[in-house]
């Protein structure tokens, strides 16, 4: 497959051009990052993208990952410091209701400021 204008991200370890990443890596990267820019706009897409997300990433935890831990000590040990040297374990926050209704508050006052000045 051509290499097609590839999203551009400023998050280094989600930039396949950075060399780290298979190629099979590399192009889910690449059609998450047009996915999520096409629904740029609509919070309700890009919801559920964030969920579609959420529910890949659980699967491969519990179904793929959690079976192929190491069964000694010593393996778990190294497997662990390089989780620690590498970035630490993978989590997919979730935004807090408080900061979500601030954000809201935020833009409702924004609203409100420019209504008043017209």
């Amino acid at each position: 497959m051509e290499p097609t204008n590839r999203p551009a991200t400023t998050d280094q370890s989600l930039n396949p051009s950075n060399g780290s990443f298979p190629a099979s890596l590399e192009e889910i990267v690449i059609r998450v990052k047009t996915a999520s820019q096409q629904c740029e706009d609509d919070p309700h897409q890009l919801l559920e993208l964030l969920r579609t997300l959420e529910k890949l990433h659980q699967d491969i935890r519990v179904n793929l990952f959690e079976p192929s831990l190491p069964n000694t000590r010593n393996d778990l040990y190294h497997l662990l410091l390089d989780i620690e040297e590498t970035g630490g374990w993978p989590y997919i926050t979730r935004m807090k209701l408080e900061a979500f209704l601030q954000n809201l508050a935020s833009d409702m006052n924004i609203s409100d400021d420019n209504e008043s000045t017209s």
